[in-house]
């Protein structure tokens, strides 16, 4: 049997060179290094139970990239910007940075221009992305100043395509402008990441908890947030609530 097979075999795609760079979850010495995590879970005072208490890794965002993107990227980048200039706005005052990572592209948007450059996506005949599946809440209590994230993931039905864009806000002032009035079906998914994550989207018609109870204290998925949990008792036997049990903060 060849090489090429046992490869193939052993679940490794031969057409692809195996590197750091397209291994999942890996970036090697690029992007931007925003912690350096211990241990499996990142526990602490002897919580890490998992047998890798000695790992040490860094943790990156991927970085700006350069052009040419690859493929139509390059194709809505050019179109975004000419859009966006057509309107008195200079796209680097609009666009923090453009990253294309796991042949995927994302618009790093300042937040104040992100109702216009949604519309731009939406309307400009060359563009068209008609829809917005929805906006995900991320929280990076290491990434200091842009600790909360809110992602909105773009489709055009029109060209067939697919793009992200990523809104960034500090745990201190966790305001992002709704996205409401361009994309209704964000409705609920914007009330659920102010539910869970705390993100505030100004100008939502009804910014209320959809999950948790309208008195809830804090938002449930944020890193931060203690495990809580209360004692089951077990054959006789007390088991802690899992926020005394490990730590993972």
């Amino acid at each position: 049997m060849s090489d090429a097979n046992n490869t193939a075999g052993d679940g490794v795609n031969p057409e692809k060179e195996l590197s750091a760079e397209n291994l999942p979850g890996q970036r090697g010495q690029g992007g931007e290094e925003i912690r350096v995590q211990r241990g499996m879970f990142g526990a602490n005072n002897g919580g890490d139970t998992s047998g890798y208490g000695g790992l040490v890794r860094s943790v990156r965002l991927p970085g700006p990239a350069a052009r040419p993107y690859g493929g139509w990227f390059d194709e809505v980048a050019d179109e975004l910007e000419g859009a966006l200039e057509e309107q008195d706005l200079l796209p680097e005052n609009a666009i923090e940075k453009t990253v294309v990572d796991r042949d995927e592209i994302t618009f790093h948007i300042e937040r104040e221009h992100l109702v216009r450059v949604a519309k731009t996506l939406r309307d400009d005949p060359a563009l068209r992305f008609e829809l917005c599946t929805g906006v995900s809440g991320v929280h990076y209590p290491n990434d200091k100043g842009r600790e909360l994230h809110a992602v909105y993931h773009l489709r055009s039905i029109t060209h067939n395509r697919v793009i992200r864009l990523e809104v960034s806000a500090p745990d201190s002032d966790p305001h992002i402008p709704s996205l409401f009035s361009v994309y209704p079906t964000n409705d609920w998914h914007e009330r659920e990441t102010y539910d869970f994550f705390g993100i505030v989207f100004d100008g939502h018609p009804a910014l209320t908890r959809i999950m948790m109870p309208d008195d809830w204290q804090g938002h449930p998925q944020r890193k931060d947030y203690p495990l809580g949990g209360i004692p089951v008792e077990y054959k006789g036997a007390q088991i802690p609530a899992p926020d005394q049990r490990r730590s993972y903060s």
